[in-house]
């Protein structure tokens, strides 16, 4: 009979702790962060190079601004979120996002060519890639670049386009192409002549114009048309559902074209899409 009492007892305390074992919660994978749409500790971090004007950049204060910070500023006011701006190396954001460091990737960031990598927001800004040379240097068109040498930034849309099968006889026919880690080292090279022309964002190229007071180009003929939006890891989709439910809420009351205004003159009010 005591065996039996100590069985039963046996029994009901390992159903019991089975039972417990079912409850607990599994850990997060990195597809299951912020699966219900909010953020940790009531903080966004949003992944942006540093230097993307006007999309993310650090102001004569030292400030991190721009457009797409903006935009992300406006969508926490509305959430109740404290917005996180995080610096992150360009060619190391996938690295950043899947390792949770980075809630999403917000800075110019082209959707074509990369659908599939990460979960998407509507688009939100029509853009296009080009080529920019000095004044003088006598370059006009795409056929021009034949022997000279190109600058692109690593890991950016603009090598990517340079990459791409459909400019394959573009990017052979130049003498050599450099690569660089940002755009102002690039655009020193470009004043000094130590490259011919630089391939690059349509939107940064006029910022960057018109900060040294002229003296560039942008060649007519575009490298390749993009479109912006807003990179989550791949799987988050609630989170990017929050974002893009405000983002679009912003387009319908003016916030959204209001923000855009600020950059009017890098050609933010004719490049956005959103809303449109």
């Amino acid at each position: 009979m005591k065996k039996r009492v100590f069985a039963c007892l046996m029994a009901t305390v390992m159903v019991a702790g089975l039972a417990a074992c079912g409850t607990k919660e599994a850990p997060k994978t990195d597809d299951q962060q912020n699966a219900n749409g909010t953020v940790d500790d009531g903080k966004f971090v949003v992944g942006f190079d540093a230097e993307f004007p006007p999309y993310g950049y650090k102001d004569d204060s030292g400030e991190y601004v721009g457009f797409d910070l903006d935009l992300a500023a406006e969508v926490c006011d509305r959430l109740g979120w404290e917005l996180v701006k995080q610096p992150i190396e360009w060619d190391a954001k996938d690295m950043e996002l899947e390792a949770g460091t980075i809630d999403c990737i917000w800075n110019g960031f082209t959707i074509n060519g990369r659908e599939d990598f990460y979960t998407w927001t509507v688009p939100y800004v029509d853009n296009s890639q080009v080529f920019v040379v000095a004044d003088d240097s006598g370059i006009t068109s795409k056929a021009d670049l034949a022997g000279v040498v190109v600058g692109v930034q690593k890991g950016s849309s603009a090598l990517a386009a340079l990459e791409d099968s459909a400019n394959e006889a573009l990017k052979a026919s130049f003498g050599s192409m450099n690569q660089y880690a940002d755009y102002n080292t690039a655009f020193m090279d470009l004043e000094a002549g130590a490259i011919d022309a630089l391939a690059m964002d349509i939107g940064v190229a006029n910022y960057h114009i018109s900060q040294r007071g002229g003296g560039f180009t942008v060649l007519e003929e575009q490298l390749a048309t993009e479109q912006y939006g807003v990179g989550f890891l791949r799987g988050n989709t609630a989170l990017k559902d929050v974002v893009e439910e405000t983002l679009l809420e912003m387009a319908e009351d003016g916030t959204f074209m209001e923000i855009a205004e600020k950059y009017a003159d890098f050609g933010m009010t004719e490049s956005v899409c959103l809303g449109k």
